[in-house]
Order: structure tokens, then C-alpha cells, then sequence
């Protein structure tokens, strides 16, 4: 029986033993924790009970409640603050500060979506009086028409990616194409590794598919080849996750030579690699696609920055897994949306979405100077990124305070924690997004509020 009585004793987290199900109970435990985060009934930032107050309340070994919260910590449900307890994690991607409608956004990494908008309309308007727009609304050409296809060979051919056009195929956003892959080409409880920072919608999908994400150490010039192929050994790797070109939220790209190292791990540890490459403007790097084809998934993000609402995504993958690609793509989504992918392939076509994109590369350019001038100690990489970091030190595990702190004071931010994999970050940091606040005027207020509200990196 428990020590004390909870009858009149407030628990931020209280469930019933009964209600816990089958099998082990430190299992049920966490599996009804993560419900519970899940539906919003534990929000982010709640502090949960201490565990030996709860493994009494629950009347179980203390190690229970222990190896409980250890499995949601591993799913980066739950953090730990030294001398404070144990909190509610913000979920990856979830923007929980939704209602603050009058803060600067410096954390949706939307690129400049005002840019071409009247462009994108015009191509819509053209489509839409064709004759054949009344096709685009049916099921039929479920990979994509032949003129979309042949609309992203193009696309990825300026990017350096050469692929067969069976081997190409049209997605309903990179999302749908990441979530393909992890549910249909590997399998529950696959090790992928990722940077230790990385894309946070992946993380969160890996979470769905029940991938085990490895995270991988690196330097300024991304992930170590020997550290992958240590990793590669001991942890029974499947594949790797990389963002080679402007790396999100790091915006680190990664030098020939480092890509060279990387390939060559890959092709003797026979590694599936999924490359997305979410670049303004063509690297001069080749992709990893043109070193492995036969091992790389290549996804063209830079499409969704052309109009972020356009949910079309093209993706080339090696002829061996072009059967489970489709048969994925069939089964989650049926087909991309013709007509946003129609739109885009006008685009592309007629050479407008090239010039859009120039077009934002210019306006990165003049928001990374602005960036520059808030924080003159901050030494940025390519000038025409969409984000950049602001180190944030002794905050590592203390995001959704932080998140929550600065949206009081007007400034909607993404904390690392919201990119990390695995435990104990080092280095923690502010992604900081140039490209959905606006104005250049508004950019420079938002800026400035930032740099007064945070500690100087020069310490």
C-alpha cells in the first residue's frame, strides 16, 4: 500500500495503476505518459512528479517510475533540469506559442513566401485555364505526369542530381517523402544515424515509424566519417540523415572532402542514405546522390522554398527501391496533388521558379547582413541562408522555458532542444529564422530586441 494518502494531495500527473494495461508496468507507464503528452493533457512545460512521490502515489519500486521516465526521455518527451525535477518537452515542430499573434517570428523558417507570390499566382491562373486542368483532379497518374516528371528531372539535373526519369517521382511535400521512407523502406526499431542537431519534423516522424535516431558527433564542417562509421559498427546502422547543403537549424554545409569521407563509410557499411537538400541556390558541391546512387534517396526541399504552400516535393531513389517508393507513396498518400504539381512544373518549365529563387537569395543576403550588425561577434558561413544560431549557454534542457521567456517579451524563437538527438547537448543555441518576420524593417526592430534580451556571445 502507498506511505502517504493523495486523497486532498495535488499531483500535476496522477494515473490510475488499473489504467496502465498489460505487460511490464514501467511499459505501461511510459506508454501512457507519452499518450498523455501526446493529447495535450501534460502541455510542455509541466513539471510531473517527482518519481519516488509517484512510484508511492502509484504503490511501485521507485525503479519503475525511474525506467519510465528514462524511455520518454530517450523519445525526448521529457527533460530534466538539476535541482528542479522533471518537465514536459515541446514536441518537434509543434509550435506551441501559436496564440502570440503580435511577436516578431523568428522561428518558422519560411522563406520570404512574399517573394514570387504574385508569380505563383499568375502560373495558377495559367493552368487553371487550360483545357486539361479539369484531369489534375483525379486519381489517375498516381507517380506523377509525365510533363511533371519531366519537370523535376530538370530541376534536379540544375542541382547536380542525374537520375533516370523511372526513378523519379513526385511527392506531396518533403514531409510525405521522409515519412515514405522511414515506413516503407526500413523497419521498426531500425537505427538511423543523424547529426546531433538536425531536422526537427524528422525527428518527430522517426518517433511515428518507431526509427531508433543515433546522433553522430561532428565539427564545424558536419559529421566525422570516423564517427559515423564507429557509430556504423557498434550500433547496427541502416542508414544516415543529412542535410549536406546549409544543415537545419546548424546551417553548417559540408566541404567536398568531408563529403568524400562520408561516402566512402556509406558505400563499405552498405548504408541507405537520405539527402535533403533545402539550398536557395545550387551548391558547387557535388551531392551525395552523385556519389552513391545506388544507396541515396536525394529530396529536392528547395522546392517547397519556391512557395512553401505548394505541397510538391520531387525525390530520386535508386531503381532498387523504386517498387516500395511507389507502393509507399500509393499507400500514404495515394498521389501528390496534381494541381500543385502542375503549378510547380509551370514554374519550373517556363524558368520562373529559378528566378524566384534568386530572387530570395538577395533578400537572405540583405537579412544576413542585418543579422550581422544585431550580433557583430556572430560570423556567419553562406551569406544566403535562411536561419542562423545565437548561442544560448546553460540552457541545454531548458527550451520550453526559454521559448516561452521570449515570447513573453515579443520574440517567438526555436530552441536547439527542439533539434536534438539523444542526451547531454552541448553548446545549446537559438535557431533564429530571417525569413518570416516581415520587413527588413521589422527584421531590424526583432533583431535588436533579441540582442538586448540575450546574453552577449562575447561573454
Amino acid at each position: 500500500m502507498p506511505v502517504n494518502s493523495f486523497e486532498h494531495y495535488p499531483m500535476s500527473w496522477a494515473p490510475s495503476r488499473a489504467t496502465l494495461g498489460p505487460g511490464p508496468v514501467y511499459l505501461a507507464l511510459a506508454a501512457r505518459l507519452e499518450r498523455d503528452i501526446a493529447s495535450g493533457a501534460l502541455p510542455p512545460g509541466t513539471r510531473l512528479p517527482p518519481q519516488r512521490e509517484l512510484a508511492d502515489y502509484l504503490d511501485v519500486n521507485f525503479t519503475t517510475v525511474t525506467r519510465a521516465y528514462d524511455v520518454c526521455r530517450e523519445k525526448n518527451l521529457i527533460y530534466g533540469v538539476t535541482g528542479r525535477g522533471t518537465f514536459v518537452a515541446a514536441l518537434p515542430g509543434v509550435d506551441e506559442c501559436a496564440d502570440a499573434a503580435d511577436a516578431f517570428d523568428l522561428g518558422v523558417v519560411q522563406a520570404f513566401p512574399e517573394i514570387g507570390a504574385r508569380t505563383v499566382v499568375e502560373a495558377a491562373r495559367r493552368v487553371l485555364a487550360r483545357d486539361a486542368a479539369e484531369g489534375l483532379f483525379s486519381y489517375r497518374d498516381r507517380d506523377g505526369l509525365a510533363r511533371h516528371r519531366a519537370a523535376g528531372r530538370h530541376w534536379l539535373s540544375r542541382r547536380g542530381v542525374d537520375a533516370d526519369g523511372r526513378n523519379i517521382a513526385i511527392f506531396p511535400g518533403v514531409q510525405g517523402a521522409l515519412s515514405t521512407v522511414l515506413l516503407a523502406v526500413f523497419q521498426v526499431g531500425d537505427a538511423v544515424a543523424t547529426d546531433a542537431f538536425t531536422y526537427a519534423n524528422f525527428i518527430d516522424l522517426a518517433r511515428l515509424a518507431r526509427i531508433r535516431l543515433v546522433p553522430v558527433g561532428g565539427d564545424a564542417d558536419g559529421m566525422l566519417p570516423a564517427a559515423l562509421d564507429d557509430a556504423a559498427r557498434r550500433r547496427n546502422l541502416k542508414g544516415v540523415f543529412l542535410m549536406p547543403n546549409c544543415a537545419n537549424p546548424t546551417a553548417v554545409t559540408m566541404p567536398a572532402a568531408r563529403r568524400d569521407g562520408l561516402a566512402d563509410v556509406m558505400r563499405r557499411r552498405g548504408l541507405l542514405v537520405l539527402e535533403d537538400d533545402a539550398s536557395l541556390v545550387p551548391s558547387p558541391h557535388r551531392t551525395l546522390f552523385a556519389r552513391l546512387p545506388e544507396r541515396t534517396v536525394y529530396l529536392s526541399g528547395s522546392t517547397r522554398l519556391v512557395a512553401p504552400g505548394l505541397r510538391s516535393a520531387c525525390v530520386a531513389f535508386p531503381s532498387a527501391m523504386r517498387e516500395r517508393m511507389l507502393q509507399g507513396l500509393h499507400h500514404l498518400a495515394i498521389k501528390a496533388s496534381a494541381l500543385d504539381t502542375e503549378i510547380m512544373a509551370e514554374l519550373v518549365l517556363s524558368g520562373a521558379a529559378e528566378e524566384v529563387l534568386r530572387q530570395k537569395a538577395r533578400r537572405a543576403v540583405e537579412a544576413n547582413r542585418i543579422f550581422g550588425q544585431a550580433f557583430p561577434a556572430l560570423k556567419g558561413g553562406d551569406a544566403r541562408t535562411l536561419f542562423r544560431t545565437v548561442p544560448l549557454p546553460g540552457t541545454a534542457g531548458r527550451g520550453p522555458e526559454v521559448e516561452r521567456d521570449l515570447l513573453s517579451r515579443g520574440l517567438r524563437v526555436c530552441h536547439s532542444d527542439r533539434f536534438h538527438v539523444g542526451h547531454g547537448a552541448d553548446a545549446p543555441f537559438l535557431r533564429v529564422s530571417l525569413s518570416s518576420c516581415g520587413s527588413t524593417v521589422q527584421l531590424k526592430r526583432a533583431f535588436a530586441r533579441l540582442a538586448q534580451t540575450v546574453p552577449s556571445p562575447n561573454g
